[in-house]
């Protein structure tokens, strides 16, 4: 399964996909929201996580940007975000966004377990 970490803080970005890979997702990064985008037409992956806060291009932006592409739409995106207010968490879902995680609130090992309960799901749901 393929994980986009879309993430401008260095440290946490690297965290995330030093521990991706080590249960076995293959993992590719963004640091802003217009790199976000070409990475997610390009790439395909199976699973975005999403920072709001970004340079360049808001998190909210690229996925305004999924949701004008039919097939990129079928990607799950779970945001990723210091931002917790009810309007943004509201304005995330209304764009797609599959959950709201707020950093502050959020330990790895839940975020690890949130994304292998979608990549069982995607599983699941693939049919031969």
């Amino acid at each position: 399964m393929k994980v986009l970490i879309v993430e401008d803080d260095k440290f946490l970005k690297t965290l995330l996909e030093k521990h991706l890979q080590r249960e076995n997702f293959e993992v590719i990064t963004a640091e802003d929201g217009e790199t976000a985008v070409d990475k997610i037409v390009k790439e395909r992956p199976d699973l975005i996580l999403l920072d709001i806060i970004l340079p360049k291009k808001s998190g909210f932006s690229v996925l305004e940007e999924i949701n004008k592409d039919e097939n990129l739409r079928k990607i799950p995106v779970i945001i990723i975000s210091n931002l917790g207010q009810q309007e943004d968490i509201e304005r995330g879902k209304k764009l797609g966004a599959k959950e709201f995680l707020v950093k502050a609130s959020l330990s790895l090992e839940e975020l690890i377990r949130k994304i292998k309960e979608f990549s069982s799901f995607q599983l699941s749901t693939i049919s031969y």
